[in-house]
């Protein structure tokens, strides 16, 4: 009898961080300070996490932030073109992108009120997922850009271009995506894609002159006037063009 087992493979340590503050949970990404991308253990952390608070009506406000020095520099290509070279049908493509669809609808459809806090570059699918949050907070010093065109890539991440064409207006969005301009936090206040920009050492008293009263209001009131805001700027959004078309992506990522 062979007694030599081979070990287990050490759990990967969480790529999200979390702490429940009476009804406030903090979601910080990134707690092993590696690259501040939007890798797979990421997004199975946060959709994990968001499925969870159907069980928890507790959690009435959720903060997230992220511990790197940026927000989020965007989608991990890596992994994009790892899964391609695996899978030349595309179908690993398909999954990444079908997850980081399902990420953003939990994301828009839990009954939590969400805020972002961002700081640093906030770029690519770091700013589809803040478009995704509630709230939306900036330092003075953050940077902004929508890069996949220069990328040979459709801005296609999360579905995510509905939802910043309803929060910012298609003229504006049409351009950033265009010609992947860097924008400042003043540019992202003006277009409504930050409702507050403050000095980056004042980001946590900002959060919480939203997190205090929304703590003490109706979560009935609050989940049902979310429910409403979102059906409004649905409306517009009827027709989903968002869903991917992995043959495409996966010529231009093996182009680029």
């Amino acid at each position: 009898m062979n007694h030599h087992m081979s070990p287990l493979p050490a759990p990967r340590p969480p790529a999200v961080e979390t702490e429940q503050d009476g009804p406030v949970l903090r979601v910080r990404l990134n707690p092993a300070k590696e690259d501040d991308v939007l890798s797979a253990a990421v997004l199975d952390d946060l959709i994990a996490l968001l499925d969870g608070l159907h069980e928890r009506p507790d959690v009435r406000v959720l903060v997230l932030s992220s511990l790197g020095e940026d927000f989020c520099t965007g989608a991990d290509r890596g992994e994009y073109l790892d899964a391609l070279a695996a899978d030349p049908t595309g179908a690993a493509l398909r999954r990444a992108a079908d997850k980081a669809q399902r990420l953003c609808h939990s994301l828009e459809n839990t009954h939590a009120v969400t805020v972002a806090r961002l700081h640093g570059k906030v770029i690519g699918a770091g700013l589809a997922l803040a478009a995704f949050c509630d709230l939306r907070v900036g330092a003075d010093t953050c940077r902004f850009r929508m890069p996949e065109v220069g990328l040979g890539l459709p801005p296609a991440w999360g579905g995510a271009m509905g939802r910043l064409i309803s929060e910012a207006g298609a003229a504006r969005i049409r351009e950033l995506a265009l010609t992947c301009e860097v924008f400042d936090a003043t540019t992202a206040h003006r277009l409504g894609l930050l409702h507050k920009v403050v000095p980056a050492d004042q980001l946590d008293r900002a959060v919480g002159t939203w997190t205090r009263p929304l703590a003490r209001r109706s979560p009935e009131a609050l989940v049902l006037t979310k429910r409403m805001v979102a059906g409004y700027a649905r409306a517009d959004r009827t027709s989903d063009v968002s869903l991917l078309d992995s043959h495409l992506l996966g010529a231009a990522l093996g182009r680029s």
